[in-house]
């Protein structure tokens, strides 16, 4: 008899449930994409919150007639507790701890970056001990995973995030919200080396990241060429993609190494970067560390992996009760 795990995920603007059964994979996932929030070249948490309230219940609903199982036929709830919008955290936090108290259904907290590591045992299982890249619009870390459910923080940005950088300078070069993707398209006809942007903390000896000055370096360029062609905005996406993924690469194997690991995973929105694949392939390939990534779906905020990390947390023995509460900040901790 399969074992169903719901996953519930509004840490931002995307709604989302998924069902994850260890013996089938992903049973049913819906997710909601909020599209209102381009005109204003970001998130607005008020608007997203009020979104999730709306659309949670008949996401919900979906999942569970796809799936062909009534509540009470549930392993278990994870729902995403942080980091991430806490108004969009506690719309989901409060449904779940609903249908949990409901339905007599065991509940999990489950910590974002967490389920987007564990989009990488959706499809596959997990080779452990292994160094995770968590790269994303919020977050840009290194976690070394002895097991699931044992972590150690091995480095991560001192500023911005990488996917924070990108839709910035996306929204510099006039390219659509999110940024990410449309970096990524413009950079394909632009030429890498146009522009010498800054890599930085590149020879800083350590696994952290800093992107806040290219960042920088990126609008003193855009702001001094005036007139934006098409061809300089595929050159300044080029310049600026490679400039991102050249140091996350670098540092990924500087990390490789110091932790003595043979493979590392890569995890969240911007794992689904093609250049980045590519030159974490180039680099890490040839000193015998095998890379792996998930489907592109499940590299940005969805459901599936938080309903894969409740089937691991509640397998555990794993429960919160209904004074779980939510976190806008915060690492990554050992549970297990």
């Amino acid at each position: 008899m399969d074992r169903l795990f719901l996953g519930i995920e509004t840490s931002c603007d995307d709604t989302a449930c998924a069902i994850y059964s260890p013996e089938r994979g992903v049973v049913a996932e819906r997710t909601a994409s909020q599209l209102d929030h381009g005109i204003y070249g970001g998130v607005v948490p008020e608007i997203a919150s009020r979104a999730h309230m709306k659309t949670l219940l008949p996401i919900f609903e979906t999942v569970m007639e796809e799936a062909g199982v009534g509540l009470g036929e549930l392993g278990g709830i994870g729902v995403t507790q942080g980091p991430g919008l806490t108004g969009s955290l506690l719309v989901g936090l409060s449904f779940a701890k609903a249908i949990s108290y409901g339905g007599g259904v065991p509940l999990a907290g489950i910590h974002h970056l967490e389920g987007h590591m564990l989009a990488n045992a959706l499809e596959d299982d997990l080779s452990l001990p292994a160094l995770f890249l968590v790269v994303s619009g919020g977050h840009t870390q290194l976690i070394l995973a002895e097991k699931i459910g044992r972590y150690r923080f091995i480095g991560g940005t001192r500023d911005d995030a990488a996917g924070e950088a990108f839709d910035k300078i996306g929204k510099l070069l006039g390219l659509p919200f999110p940024g990410g993707p449309a970096v990524e398209r413009a950079a394909r006809g632009g030429n890498r080396a146009a522009f010498d942007f800054p890599r930085g903390l590149r020879r800083s000896g350590g696994c952290d990241f800093s992107f806040s000055g290219l960042k920088t370096a990126v609008r003193l360029a855009v702001e001094s060429l005036g007139v934006l062609t098409d061809a300089l905005v595929m050159d300044v996406a080029a310049s600026a993609q490679e400039a991102i993924c050249e140091v996350l690469a670098e540092k990924s194997l500087l990390a490789a190494k110091k932790t003595g690991v043979g493979r590392l995973y890569l995890a969240g929105g911007v794992a689904a970067n093609g250049r980045l694949r590519e030159l974490m392939g180039g680099m890490l390939g040839p000193e015998g560390i095998a890379l792996s990534w998930p489907a592109v779906r499940f590299c940005t905020d969805n459901a599936a992996m938080i309903s894969c990390a409740a089937y691991h947390h509640i397998s555990a023995g794993r429960r919160d009760g209904l004074g779980l509460n939510t976190f806008p900040r915060g690492g990554l901790d050992s549970w297990a």
